[in-house]
């Protein structure tokens, strides 16, 4: 069978085989190789006798990186359990034990006949473990170079870098980079995709060393996915990732080069790993800038550009956490000399203040001063500072973003991912083994196979988007019930948590109020839930994916990240939307509250506002996702890797081969990075939606992101085997929601100082209800500000239902918060003039705030160029070279193809006779 066959579906199979498919978890699959797929693809044929891997034993050279030849570099390692070896045989098992060997028999040999060499060892503590290395030739690396259109060097750069002016500083800065002795600058390249055909004209010094190891093995992995194990009349069964589920191979991972705590003592080991360890994720480094050449050359260009991102956003986190620090200072040194919050501690002003029960019947009247302590905290995050602050985030995200670009585009240009096009990126081996229809290719005009009509996809996709919107649904069902808790406990709160409760808890019991109560309780419930339908999501989200078939690997990740990122938002920030903009929003008055799901009264503010429990929200979740996911990335694959060897009685790594220690080591998640995107990602979006009321956000996300470097670091080069090196240009899907997040940002900001901060009222008042005709006062003041704020109730108003069973005060009317008019006034109880004075304040703050950071982004944006000038005159001088190449090689060609023919008509002309030679012109 060839290599350009067209196979079909088998529908018909051995009930036998039905049955082991089964129980290995594959099904049948299908595929069709156009003609450049796979230059040097060959099936063998059914029935043929397959070639099989070389055995060597372990020739005691635990840092060697070679076959026992020393001269075959290890590309990749293979793992299985031999079945022959295996103790147990038990009847029912055999038929399977049979089938592995077979499929792995003939994987191996599909290698072996695409040109792979290999070679096979058995453990060195575990007999019934088996290793297969995997070498790549010299032509077949150049075969696979030019189908993965990977850029080499073909000359170094010669355009000479401007000095910075900052060089008089390198003295000082010197000590935060990584030590030149060890870690050196590399030599600058200008390159081009790889041509078999025009290997002249490429910058090889060392043959061997021309491919680095992250392309070989990148390379291997291309093969390992697309390789067959078994075939079936005209279907195939085919890639490493089926026989890995299958349980035919146990782990699938290129080499580590040494041991990450000491340097090999093989000779001409470059030891990055060992250097990464030393100069990046050891805690001694922690202040040390990342060498990222380094990491994009060991691990590729998607790890790289994620350790790029995370350290510019971590640097550009410590300008605002600078700034956020202050306006928290600034809070905390004026809560003392607030107007507002004395007259809430005044015993002569708040003290004689009775406020109206905030729940029907059993909750009781309370004295305003009671939320003295309450009210001094919620100075520190509600003045004067946290508008400014809020104004600095929405331009600094701009900033942010766009610095980003262009860093991101020097990265680019330096990793050679300038011209790296979706086109290029080959097709996922899932995607393929599926494509049964034919249609015409809209860009080529090509018929090519694709897995599905367009019925078919709308299908899928309409299938995804509505499991989408209803675990969104599931979530805000959840936000419900949280709501509801929160008024069925600020109820029993209420009844309990009064002063002559708290007798025993003096230190306490300024703190202890109802409203605090129901929100430590209620965030905590709320982050245990969120953590709860993460978990669940995430399965259903990864299966939504699956079923949609996406044809590259960046479409899978982009179409998982817009459906993980959308989840995340409604759950993480859902709770915080509820407290910021519908809390205490519709609550009505005392005589006449308003009731959720006809049982529930609604949920009042404290005197001082939804803020401070806005910001115990920030604080819990962001905390607690933090304490989570350190837990989740340091100590779980440490615990892991100890039961590993504690159960295999393994002895020290020292005296076994590398790819024997690689393999004690926790597996990479299939979907990568995604993760530690999703998290950054998320901690953005606290860091700027809701910073108006947590300026210490930053510096939180900042403390948390230096020990995230690291601890990533510490991660992927000390408890994960070796990924597989892969391709980026940016970082992907999550860019353009970034931008979302930093447009919304400016709202949310807003709208929270207008609507869940006290800040827009009490400049009302100080400038208009202060003085004459509204006030007393001569100058504008916020003396006589917490009861202009707040109105009164007449008590004998109260309905039957909600009147308080007891009252210890003697008195006539209690007070609420509201602009509305008192008792008596013939139109007592409506809004009063304040109160449209105050709304339309924040509709005019809004709006005004809001168009002038809009333009501000806008100018800032046009302003900064995405790439900077440097790199658009090398990119240029790049293309040009290129283009001179293949000029030349053209020329070439034309040349050589022309040689033939001109010496044949020089010959046949010299064979003429002079006088027919003789042309008139």
């Amino acid at each position: 069978m060839s290599n350009h066959d067209i196979l079909e579906m088998d529908c018909v199979s051995d009930p036998e085989e039905q049955e082991a498919d089964t129980q290995l978890g594959m099904v049948d699959e299908e595929v069709v190789y156009p003609e450049e797929f796979l230059p040097t693809y060959h099936s063998i044929k059914e029935g043929s006798t397959v070639a099989k891997a070389h055995q060597a034993e372990f020739n005691d050279k635990p840092d060697s990186l070679f076959f026992n030849d020393g001269v075959r570099r290890i590309d990749y390692i293979l793992v299985y359990e031999d079945e022959e070896k295996k103790k147990e045989k038990e009847f029912e098992k055999r038929h399977t034990f049979q089938r592995r060997k077979t499929r792995r028999e003939y994987f191996e040999a599909s290698l072996m006949k695409m040109g792979m060499e290999l070679e096979a060892t058995r453990s060195v503590i575990d007999e019934k473990l088996m290793f297969v290395k995997i070498h790549m030739p010299w032509d077949m690396l150049c075969t696979y170079a030019e189908v993965l259109h990977i850029k080499v060097p073909i000359q170094p750069n010669d355009l000479s870098s401007r000095p910075s002016p900052w060089n008089f500083l390198s003295c000082i800065t010197k000590k935060f980079y990584p030590d030149e002795e060890l870690i050196s600058k590399e030599t600058e390249f200008f390159t081009a995709p790889f041509e078999k055909d025009r290997l002249e004209y490429f910058y090889i010094k060392d043959q061997d060393m021309f491919f680095t190891p992250s392309m070989r093995s990148r390379m291997a992995f291309y093969i390992l996915s697309r390789a067959p194990y078994e075939i079936r009349g005209k279907t195939k069964k085919f890639g490493i990732t089926k026989l890995l589920d299958g349980g035919v191979y146990k782990a699938a991972y290129p080499l580590h080069d040494c041991r990450f705590n000491v340097p090999s003592k093989e000779e001409g080991c470059p030891n990055e790993r060992y250097l990464l360890y030393q100069e990046w994720a050891h805690p001694k480094s922690f202040y040390k800038m990342q060498p990222l050449d380094l990491i994009r050359k060991y691990y590729g260009e998607k790890i790289g550009i994620y350790f790029a991102w995370l350290g510019f956003y971590t640097i550009m986190l410590t300008l605002a956490a600078v700034v956020g620090l202050g306006c928290f200072i600034y809070g905390y040194k004026t809560q003392e000399t607030s107007t507002w919050s004395k007259e809430v501690c005044d015993p002569d002003i708040g003290g004689q203040i009775v406020m109206c029960p905030q729940c029907d019947k059993d909750c009781k009247y309370w004295r305003l001063n009671s939320t003295c302590e309450a009210s001094k905290k919620l100075c520190i995050f509600d003045n004067f500072g946290t508008l400014v602050f809020a104004v600095f985030m929405s331009i600094w995200v701009t900033l942010f973003l766009e610095f980003w670009k262009r860093y991101q585009a020097e990265l680019e240009y330096e990793w050679d991912t300038v011209e790296f096009l979706e086109q290029e990126e080959p097709s996922r081996p899932e995607y393929e083994a599926k494509c049964i229809y034919e249609r015409k290719n809209p860009v080529t005009g090509v018929k090519e196979k694709v897995p599905y009509t367009e019925c078919g996809r709308c299908m899928r996709v309409s299938i995804g988007i509505g499991t989408v919107l209803f675990w969104i649904l599931l979530i805000l069902a959840s936000i419900v019930a949280i709501t509801v808790y929160r008024l069925a406990a600020f109820f029993a709160f209420s009844t309990r948590l009064r002063n002559e409760e708290l007798e025993g808890l003096e230190p306490l019991k300024e703190y202890v109020t109802p409203q605090m109560a129901t929100s430590v309780t209620a965030s905590l419930i709320s982050f245990v839930v969120i953590m709860i339908l993460n978990i669940l999501y995430e399965r259903v989200a990864i299966w939504i994916t699956d079923f949609e078939l996406p044809r590259t690997k960046t479409d899978y990740e982009n179409s998982l990240t817009l459906k993980m990122f959308l989840f995340q938002f409604v759950n993480y920030y859902s709770s915080c939307f509820y407290i910021a903009f519908a809390k205490g929003k519709a609550v009505g008055f005392p005589g006449q509250p308003v009731y959720l799901l006809g049982k529930y009264r609604n949920e009042e503010c404290d005197p001082g506002g939804c803020l401070i429990e806005l910001t115990t929200q920030l604080s819990i979740i962001m905390g607690g996702k933090a304490i989570w996911n350190n837990i989740q990335e340091v100590l779980l694959p440490w615990v892991k890797n100890v039961l590993f060897r504690y159960c295999k009685s393994m002895p020290s790594n020292s005296g076994l081969p590398r790819w024997e220690q690689d393999y004690q080591l926790q597996p990479i998640s299939k979907l990568g990075l995604f993760y530690e995107y999703l998290e950054m990602v998320i901690q953005f979006g606290f860091v700027t939606l809701f910073v108006a009321s947590f300026p210490l956000a930053p510096v939180l996300a900042l403390v948390n992101n230096l020990f995230e470097i690291r601890v990533d670091a510490w991660k992927i080069t000390t408890q994960f085997r070796r990924m597989v090196p892969e391709k980026a240009q940016h970082i992907g899907a999550w860019q353009p929601i970034l931008q979302g997040v930093a447009i919304l940002a400016v709202a949310t900001n807003a709208m929270i100082i207008a609507f869940t901060s006290d800040m827009i009222p009490r400049l009302v008042y100080y400038w208009s209800f202060s003085v004459y005709p509204y006030g007393d006062s001569d100058n504008h003041t916020m003396a006589g500000y917490i009861n202009s704020s707040l109105s009164i109730f007449n008590i004998s108003d109260f309905p039957e239902q909600s009147r308080p069973l007891s009252s210890s005060y003697n008195m006539a009317t209690c007070r609420y918060r509201d602009f509305r008019y008192p008792p008596g006034h013939y139109r007592q109880y409506e809004y009063n003039v304040r109160y449209w004075h105050v709304i339309a304040a924040k509709m005019a703050f809004i709006i005004v705030v809001e168009h002038v950071v809009y333009f501000t982004k806008f100018i800032l944006s046009y302003v900064i160029p995405d790439v900077p000038y440097t790199v658009k005159e090398q990119i240029k001088r790049e293309k040009y070279l290129t283009q001179v190449i293949l000029h030349e090689t053209n020329l070439k060609l034309v040349t050589k193809r022309m040689k033939p023919y001109r010496e044949e008509t020089t010959s046949s002309l010299q064979k003429l006779p002079p006088e027919e030679l003789d042309l008139d012109f």
